[in-house]
């Protein structure tokens, strides 16, 4: 076994780091320490899949309200981060640090279930909620079907309602899901 070594910018920080090894906030799914209970409830979301942060812009949602503020900079116009590889601009330093994995092949989040790797730590945390979990914690208002995502939940919920989100743009055909879509457009041309 083998030590990480956790960096901290400031020498004051270091005492607050040692307390989480000795932390009586302990993940049950990951066993994952945590220097405080808040800390765990907010980490617990990870695995629960709530995120209660809703981006006012696009409705995206978060765990954290550093994760929305974060993401609130995508909608400022302003790409100061530029990939030397691809030259592809970004809003955010991470994205741009992740964005370099595609180049690298880099996958740092390993699968302790099973042999896969991710570049990134929620590909790795959505491939452990659809994969090795049968935790279902989106359920139908309509029918009471029972979901692992909030993406299929809506999805079922088109057959209750009928909705027909997915249009195509050059006649007036609705589809309710992405891939009838797709096909008609192949069919069509």
């Amino acid at each position: 076994m083998y030590s990480v070594w956790k960096k901290l910018s400031q020498s004051g920080l270091l005492e607050g780091h040692m307390n989480v090894h000795s932390s009586k906030y302990k993940c049950t799914e990951c066993r994952k320490c945590l220097s405080s209970s808040r800390d765990l409830t907010v980490h617990s979301r990870i695995h629960s899949g709530e995120k209660p942060f809703k981006c006012t812009v696009c409705d995206k949602r978060f765990t954290r309200s550093d994760q929305l503020v974060i993401h609130s900079k995508t909608h400022s116009g302003q790409k100061p981060y530029r990939c030397h590889e691809c030259h592809k601009t970004f809003s955010v330093s991470t994205s741009l640090n992740t964005h370099m994995r595609i180049h690298t092949g880099d996958k740092p989040y390993k699968c302790s279930l099973c042999d896969k790797s991710f570049s990134r730590s929620s590909h790795l945390n959505t491939h452990k909620r659809h994969v090795h979990s049968n935790r279902r914690p989106y359920d139908c208002r309509y029918c009471g079907m029972l979901f692992k995502s909030s993406h299929h939940l809506k999805h079922h919920v088109y057959t209750h309602t009928g909705a027909k989100p997915y249009s195509c743009r050059h006649c007036s055909e609705c589809f309710t899901f992405h891939n009838q879509l797709k096909t008609h457009v192949e069919v069509t041309r």
